[in-house]
């Protein structure tokens, strides 16, 4: 098989064993989405299995949520480095493998749609076959095909690869992960929670630029591969045995919870069929409409616009694309506050209310960039106030979605809304890449974006808020 594919890939870690069940089934982990065929067994037996792992005392009983958060936290930024790779490791590979642009710019992204599209799918194994399942299923698969590109020499090994097995690997750890956690592990401060965690994936991606730059500069490509690949391997062992499913499973509550929160039955629905019913249901929404249309607009305007074409931008102004990369950092570290924040008045302020002025402020910022002072020191001003801004939609988008969809159901669809948030970042990538290859600049790219920007903040008034609909059935 190895030799049929061009290449040796070491072999992944292992996974502890998976049970047959009464009827039969065949399991496929790809990415960490695992997709159950048959309709009976696997089930409670390897969640006993999985449970008995944990190295945490069930007597403990200190709020072990904190540590939960923790340690996704760093799942997070782990896969928020894998997706910054390509950025860096463009120019490498053109070198070494002879590659154009075009071929390595269509792998990175393959590896964007997919990590939007496998969300909902996501969000329907960790209902299935639980977190810690799903989570190590997408780390092991992460680090291997990483490790395998050390021996990838055809451009479409690059594209299975970098594109596809990692698009879909960290997919399974985005927002969707930690829209489960929250709901699962909180009952108040569940806004800041998802900030934080929220901040992790974009801020992640912005820092490894310099960090994986630098070590590009002490080594080689695969010198960064390889740090990128152990990285991923090292959160297995702490994803099995740290990471419970339940507060129930340490015989604790959901942090502010008043009273006993007993976890809920596992669901024994197909994930497929769980993932196409949340969207099915979510179609019938105008709220679904209205939040996925917004967050569309999220991505457009962020990582498709800013985090693509920024640097060309200032390259465009003669600013060096080492300035340029230390501006896109310095959004990073902002965005880590400006989501968190962003959580924190989630809890407290109407969502609508804050998604109104996210996108407002955004689409005036947008605007005025092009007539902006192409200076390090003209442009940190707005690299400091669009980072504050720069994902701080992510909380009170999922705040919504709980209370138009319900608790249980609102992680699946919203991992279709987040779907739409990729698609906006590819769209905002490819046009304005053809905006400028037409005009000669970037101003009507950057312009338009800002018009829809405000267009979205007043969209976000007309979603609805305090009405639940009535949860699909998960089994």
């Amino acid at each position: 098989m190895e030799r049929a594919l061009g290449f040796s890939a070491p072999s992944p870690l292992p996974s502890p064993p998976l049970k047959r069940g009464r009827g039969g089934f065949i399991l496929f982990v790809a990415s960490g989405a695992c997709i159950c065929a048959g309709l009976n067994g696997c089930g409670s037996p390897y969640v006993e299995c999985m449970s008995s792992s944990l190295l945490i005392p069930r007597s403990s009983k200190r709020p072990y949520a904190i540590f939960v958060v923790a340690i996704v936290f760093l799942c997070l930024l782990a896969a928020a480095g894998l997706r910054a790779s390509p950025a860096v490791l463009m120019v490498p590979w053109e070198k070494s493998f002879g590659w154009s642009r075009a071929t390595i710019s269509f792998a990175a992204a393959t590896g964007i749609c997919l990590f939007g599209l496998t969300g909902p799918f996501a969000a329907a194994a960790m209902q299935r076959f639980g977190i810690r399942v799903t989570v190590m299923s997408a780390l092991t698969l992460m680090s291997a095909a990483t490790a395998a590109s050390l021996w990838m020499t055809q451009a479409w090994q690059l594209i299975l690869l970098w594109g596809v097995l990692s698009g879909v690997g960290t997919g399974c750890v985005a927002n969707v992960l930690s829209a489960t956690i929250a709901n699962r592990w909180f009952v108040t401060n569940r806004g800041l929670v998802t900030g934080l965690l929220a901040a992790s994936t974009s801020t992640g991606t912005l820092i490894f630029f310099p960090a994986l730059s630098t070590i590009l500069e002490h080594g080689t490509w695969k010198t960064v591969v390889m740090v990128v690949s152990c990285g991923l391997a090292a959160l297995i062992p702490l994803v099995l045995f740290f990471l419970p499913e339940h507060p129930a499973d340490l015989g604790q509550t959901p942090f502010g919870a008043d009273v006993d929160h007993p976890a809920p039955a596992p669901s024994r629905a197909n994930p497929l069929r769980t993932a196409f019913g949340a969207l099915a249901e979510g179609a019938r929404s105008r709220d679904f409409w209205l939040l996925a249309g917004t967050f569309f607009v999220c991505g457009l305007t962020t990582n498709g616009l800013v985090g693509t074409h920024m640097i060309a931008l200032c390259s465009d102004h003669g600013l060096a694309e080492v300035t340029a990369g230390s501006l896109l950092a310095m959004m990073g570290l902002f965005d880590l506050v400006g989501t968190t924040a962003s959580g924190w008045l989630t809890d407290r302020i109407d969502p609508r209310k804050l998604l109104f002025a996210y996108y407002g402020l955004r689409g005036l910022s947008l605007i005025y960039l092009p007539y902006a002072d192409f200076t390090f020191y003209g442009l940190s001003f707005f690299a400091v106030f669009y980072g504050l801004d720069w994902i701080a939609t992510v909380p009170p988008t999922l705040a919504l979605a709980n209370r138009a969809f319900g608790e249980q159901r609102a992680p699946v669809i919203f991992g279709w809304i987040s779907a739409s948030h990729q698609l906006g970042a590819a769209t905002a990538a490819a046009l304005a890449g053809a905006s400028r290859t037409a005009s000669g600049s970037y101003l009507e790219a950057f312009v338009v974006a800002g018009a829809v920007a405000l267009a979205a903040a007043l969209a976000s008034l007309f979603i609805a808020t305090g009405r639940r609909q009535t949860p699909l059935a998960t089994a």
